[in-house]
């Protein structure tokens, strides 16, 4: 992807070693010597490129929840900033200080930095030849320490229950330094491969082995020839005893127990009708009978009705509205000037609403804008 004309210009001829999007078309920009951030033409500035040198003595981050602030300190043109957002504070973060830290010479030519982490006022930098720390307010400045991968012999960690220790053996000490344990298996990554294969082996169990002393001798372990685990033990049973002991209580003795033969007779349906419940015969035909009655009376004096209905429909017939004094209802003369002036109200709201639209997305770019640090 190429880079904005502007940002070509700034280039001078350099090659970008990285890049961080920063929220739009902004972009911020690495090379060996300066960190480039271009802003695009937008409601409160026109297109620019700011350019901030490596040379820096000292690296300062404050991080606010919108937006996070680099401070740089110069020996001579003093101290200078940029903000961005700070969801892009982390992705920044690495390529900014591994450009100061190689523009220092604490880095040489083909070393990589690899990883960076900050936890709290500890700073640690990981390249493919040495472990940078730094403690203090500052992410970095020229008060830290390295530590190269010629002098470790040795790396371990001690997980606590918030932070893990990392340790390394260099020149016959031990360093150790505080990882928090959300972080630290990462950095238990990312140290181990560089060790490992800075020296050329495996593992880290590999390192250990190829520096142990000649004449050391490992002491042996007493009781190393197996596992005792005592006598008198017996062992323990695959096959539990039966309990064969147990008897079912039988189908007949469970109803005796509980009454069951006395509700079994009851139980019995009896024979008489009107002991079972049976319908009467003689009650059924004299409801049949009764019905038959009734729905002939309805019949009839549905029949009725019908011929009153009819009586009065004829009499309807001949029914005037005007004999009563009906008018059928007029259009108002003033309802089809009520219809202009809401459809030209009508047209105002949409407009309005246009135009609120517009202001509405104006708003937002310019929030935008201003989360990105402008």
């Amino acid at each position: 992807m190429s880079e904005p004309g502007v940002v070509e210009s700034a280039l001078d001829g350099e090659t970008v070693a990285a890049s961080v999007p920063l929220g739009g078309e902004d972009q911020l920009y690495i090379t060996p010597t300066r960190t480039l951030i271009y802003r695009a033409e937008g409601l409160l500035s026109d297109e620019s490129v700011e350019e901030y040198p490596h040379d820096a003595e000292r690296l300062t981050i404050s991080e606010g929840r919108r937006k996070t602030r680099f401070s740089l300190d110069y020996p001579v043109d003093g101290t200078r900033e940029f903000t961005i957002p700070s969801k892009c504070a982390d992705d920044v973060i690495h390529p900014v200080v591994a450009g100061i830290i190689n523009a220092a010479g604490i880095t040489e030519p083909g070393e990589t930095v690899l990883s960076t982490y900050r936890f709290s006022e500890l700073t640690l930098i990981v390249t493919s030849e040495r472990l940078v720390k730094h403690i203090g307010a500052a992410v970095w400045d020229t008060d830290y320490e390295e530590f190269h991968y010629d002098d470790v012999t040795d790396l371990t960690f001690e997980k606590g229950s918030v932070a893990t220790q990392v340790v390394l053996d260099v020149d016959g000490r031990q360093q150790r330094i505080k990882a928090p344990n959300d972080q630290a298996r990462d950095v238990e990554s990312k140290l181990s491969d560089a060790l490992t294969a800075y020296h050329g082996v495996d593992s880290i169990e590999e390192l250990r082995t190829a520096n142990e002393s000649e004449d050391e001798e490992p002491a042996e372990q007493p009781g190393a020839g197996g596992v005792a685990f005592g006598e008198g033990v017996d062992p323990l049973e695959a096959n539990p005893p039966s309990t064969e002991g147990d008897e079912e209580l039988s189908a007949e003795q469970v109803i005796e127990d509980s009454g069951g033969t006395e509700a079994v007779e009851t139980a019995e349906p009896s024979n008489d009708p009107e002991e079972s419940g049976a319908p009467d015969t003689d009650a059924t035909e004299f409801d049949s009978e009764g019905s038959t009655d009734r729905s002939q009376s309805v019949n009839e004096r549905g029949q009725t009705t019908d011929d009153e209905s009819s009586r009065n429909t004829a009499d309807d017939d001949g029914f005037d509205f005007e004999d009563v004094g009906f008018e059928p209802a007029e259009s108002d003369p003033d309802s089809k000037a009520i219809a202009e002036e809401l459809a030209e109200l009508r047209a105002v709201v949409e407009h309005q609403n246009e135009r609120l639209d517009k202001q509405r997305e104006a708003i937002e770019r310019l929030i935008e804008e201003l989360s990105r640090g402008r």
